[in-house]
Formats: C-alpha cells, structure tokens, sequence
C-alpha cells in the first residue's frame, strides 16, 4: 500500500452530534470517509470534537497532533522568535519594508507558513495530503475567529489542497519565493523525533520526490527558492548561499 492509499482510508469521527455536520463538509471537502464509532482495526483517525480536529495514533497513548496558530509554542514564537532576525526570515529575504510573496509547497501544520505571515508576507500554503490540509483548514477557520490575529489569517494566508508539483507546473501565477521543507530523512540511531514527524511519515511517507519538486520551484521562483534542512542531512542540491541557526539550516 503507497502511502496515497494509507492517506485516504484516515477516516473523521464527529465526536458529538453538533460537529456532524462539519464533519460532513470537511470529508466531502477532502475525500475523507466519515465513521460513527471508532473502528477496531485503525491505527490512526480523525477525531473532529466540538473545539478542533485532531489526528490521533490509536496505538499509543501520545497525544493528539492538531494545528493550533494562536496559543501555545507558535504564540511564544510570534512574541520571542526574533522577528525578522531569525534565520526563517533572512533566508526568504525579509528586508525593512519588503515583503515578498511566498509559496510554501509543503505546508505541513504551517508553522513556517504563519510566521511569515505575521511578518508581513502573503503566503500560499500547498499541502497534498487530505489528512494534513483537513488539519490546516480546520486551524486557520479556528483562527480567523481570535481578535489578535484573524485580520492576519484572512489576509495573508491561503490554503490550496493540490501536489505543489503540479501546481507549479500548471503555470500559476509566479510568487518571488517558493519555500521548501520536505520530511527529514530518517536516521535509524537517532533519539525519537516528535510526535508529529513520527505520525506524519507512517501516513504521507517520505518525500522521495523532493529532489523532482526543488527543479519545479527553481522554473518558477521569480527571485529564489529556500530549502528547510536539518544540519546533518545532506543538501538536495548544492546551494548558492547558506543560512543556519542552531538545528537547522536554509
């Protein structure tokens, strides 16, 4: 079974009659199935409760892996992540009063995507799993309603539920900056990474097309592409330029 095959059989769970509707949408929306009980034999599920939509390993006790842009870890990044000083920032080419256009072709949760919104970039967040963007527009419709940051959401961050190859090969019209961040490779001896990443490769996989999605990027960039890598792991392609911070370099 590819790992297309394993995305769409995630089915959602309506935890309480009044998310049923919801639930509806988001399965028609994303060509997810929808169940009344949890099925016995599943690993993984949607769990869609009156405050938000989670992805849950049934086999474990971890916690559940939902997208959250206005409280915890992100919050404390928007206030003290160093704003246009941070290492995300200088390699997008954040400079005073520029803010470039961004495409971010592997959303994932968004992280990435949603700072540089609030640094003031229009960002495009493409995600080709049905269970990540179900995550994603769950997060961003629970965000447009904060007082602090909706206006934000509204205006600078969009959702597109499509493979960024082909979106960038469709001939689209062009942003100045196409990020990238493709799943790390694995590292056998390596402590256990978060609970996210270790979800998110038994449902998507590994990015084996990553190397074919960079060549996309660089015909469609009008002024760079930026690749996300952790510092052990080998570069996609040689770079021009390099930009690190303390795990981490672009």
């Amino acid at each position: 079974m590819d790992s297309i095959d394993k995305l769409t059989t995630i089915p959602i769970l309506p935890t309480n009659p009044i998310v049923h509707k919801a639930a509806l949408q988001l399965a028609a929306t994303f060509q997810l199935p929808i169940v009344d009980t949890p099925p016995p034999d599943l690993p993984f599920l949607l769990y869609l409760t009156t405050k938000r939509l989670e992805l849950r390993d049934m086999t474990t006790k971890m916690g559940p892996v939902y997208v959250d842009f206005v409280s915890g870890a992100l919050a404390y990044r928007r206030r003290y992540g160093g704003g246009r000083k941070q290492a995300l920032a200088k390699a997008i080419g954040l400079k005073h009063a520029s803010n470039p256009t961004v495409l971010d072709a592997t959303a994932g949760l968004g992280r990435d995507a949603f700072i540089l919104a609030h640094l003031g970039c229009h960002v495009q967040m493409i995600e080709r799993s049905p269970v990540v963007a179900a995550l994603l527009q769950d997060g961003l419709q629970r965000a447009e309603q904060d007082t602090k940051i909706g206006p934000l959401i509204k205006e600078r961050l969009q959702l597109i539920h499509h493979d960024a190859q082909q979106w960038l090969l469709s001939k689209k019209p062009q942003p100045d900056v196409i990020y990238l961040d493709p799943m790390y490779p694995h590292r056998q001896k390596s402590a256990l990474v978060k609970k996210e990443m270790r979800l998110f490769r038994a449902i998507v996989g590994e990015d084996l097309d990553a190397p074919a999605l960079l060549k996309a990027a660089l015909a469609c960039a009008r002024r760079r592409v930026v690749v996300k890598r952790p510092k052990w792991a080998p570069s996609l392609e040689k770079p021009s330029f390099c930009i690190e911070s303390e795990k981490t370099r672009f």
